[in-house]
C-alpha cells in the first residue's frame, strides 16, 4: 500500500502498548508494496528498538504467521518470525485490521538491489528446506490447498467485456481500457491456455508441498551484511513445488541475468529435481492473469488518481514487454508440449 490508511497513529500506539507491552516513541508509515490490503510501518520503541508493523485488512489466515514461526524455529534462518503478544498470540486485532509485529530488518528488496550469485544459490537452498520440511499435522491441516480456481480468469474476462461497453472519466482507467482493447485477443488466448492446463493438472495433480506462493523480488530482502530473507507469507498454500519454482527464471526479478542464468544458480542450491513443465507454465500464466485481474479491479473500482493505481497500470502493461513474463511463460509451455 502506497497511501496511508485512515487510522490514527495514536490508536496504533495504544494497541501495541496494550497487546505487546510496547511503549512507542515514533511510528512512521512506509509506502511499500502493491497489496492494497496491507499497510506497513516502522515503529521505534522508547528504548530505541525498531520494529516492523504490518496491518492487514480483510480475511486473516492464522497460518500466515504460524508457519513462518514454525519454519524459523526449525532453524531456517531466512525467515523473519512474527513476535508474540503478551498472551503468546502471534497477532492482535485493531478495528478492521489484524496487527502483526516483527523485528525491523534494515534491508532492501530484490527490486532495489540485485541478488548476487550467492543469494540465488542460498535462495534455492532455503526453498528446498521449506519444500521438504515435516510440518505437524495440526498445522498442515489448516493450510489451504491448491484448487486451480478460475477466479482470476473470470475477473479478467469480465474486465475485457467491460472495456467494450463502459466509458471511463479517470485518465488511468481510460489508459488501461485502451490497452486492454489492443491486447484483448492475446489475453483471451492466455486465459484459454491457462484453463486447459488447469484441467490437465486437476486430472493428474502433482505432489503438493508447502509453498510460499509469492516469491517475487519484492518479497526478498537483503540487509547490509548480505543476509537475505523471504517475507510476506499471506499467500501460503499446499501446492505442487512448481508454484514456487516458477519465480526463478520467470521474469519476476531485475533483468540483470537471463532466465537461464537465474535458474542455473538457483538449482545449484535447490538441487536436482524433476520439473513438471505443465505445472510451471500453468503457474506462470496464472500469475500473469492474477496480476492483470487485481490491477483491473484496483483501477476500475476507484476514481482517484492515487499512486497505487498508476503503479498498477505500469505493472499490468509490463507483462507484455519483449522478453517479459508472458514470453517466458510461453517458452515453458512449449517445452512442456514438446515433452508430451
Amino acid at each position: 500500500m502506497l497511501e496511508k490508511p485512515d487510522l490514527p497513529d495514536e490508536k496504533i500506539s495504544a494497541c501495541l502498548q496494550a497487546e505487546y507491552g510496547l511503549l512507542v516513541a515514533t511510528i512512521a508509515f512506509l509506502p511499500l508494496g502493491a497489496d492494497l490490503g496491507t499497510a506497513v510501518y516502522r515503529v521505534t520503541a522508547a528504548d530505541g528498538t525498531a520494529y516492523f508493523l504490518k496491518l492487514r485488512s480483510g480475511t486473516f489466515d492464522e497460518t500466515s504467521v504460524a508457519l513462518p514461526k514454525f519454519l524459523s524455529d526449525q532453524g531456517i534462518e531466512h525467515i523473519i518470525a512474527p513476535l508474540a503478544t503478551s498472551t503468546g498470540q502471534l497477532w492482535a486485532d485493531l478495528d478492521a485490521f489484524t496487527v502483526i509485529l516483527y523485528p525491523f530488518v534494515e534491508a532492501h528488496n530484490g527490486y532495489e538491489v540485485d541478488l548476487s550469485d550467492r543469494h540465488w544459490i542460498e535462495f534455492g537452498v532455503a526453498l528446498k528446506r521449506i519444500h521438504t520440511v515435516t510440518v505437524p499435522p495440526a498445522l498442515i491441516d489448516r493450510i489451504q490447498r491448491e484448487t486451480s480456481s478460475p477466479r482470476w480468469r473470470e475477473i479478467v474476462k469480465k474486465s475485457l467485456a467491460r472495456v467494450e461497453t463502459d466509458t471511463f472519466d479517470d485518465p488511468v482507467a481510460i489508459e488501461l481500457a485502451a490497452y486492454l482493447k489492443v491486447k484483448r485477443a492475446e489475453i483471451l488466448d492466455l486465459v484459454e491456455r491457462t484453463e486447459q492446463l488447469a484441467q490437465e493438472l486437476q486430472a493428474q495433480p502433482p505432489e503438493s508441498v508447502v509453498c510460499h506462493a509469492d516469491l517475487h523480488a519484492g518479497n526478498i530482502l537483503i540487509d547490509a551484511s548480505g543476509a537475505f530473507y523471504l517475507v510476506d507469507w499471506d499467500t501460503l498454500i499446499l501446492a505442487p513445488k512448481e508454484r514456487d519454482l516458477m519465480y526463478a527464471g520467470g521474469g519476476q526479478f531485475r533483468d540483470t541475468r537471463t532466465p537461464q542464468q537465474e535458474e542455473a544458480l538457483f538449482y545449484q542450491g535447490y538441487g536436482p529435481t524433476p520439473i513438471d513443465q505443465r505445472a510451471l507454465a500453468y503457474y506462470r500464466y496464472e500469475r500473469i492473469i492474477e496480476d492483470i485481474a487485481v490491477e483491473c479491479e484496483q483501477i476500475f473500482s476507484a476514481a482517484d488518481g492515487s499512486e497505487d493505481r498508476e503503479q498498477a497500470l505500469r505493472w499490468s502493461m509490463s507483462n507484455f514487454e519483449s522478453s517479459g513474463t508472458i514470453e517466458i511463460a510461453r517458452q515453458a509451455d512449449k517445452i512442456g508440449l514438446s515433452s508430451d
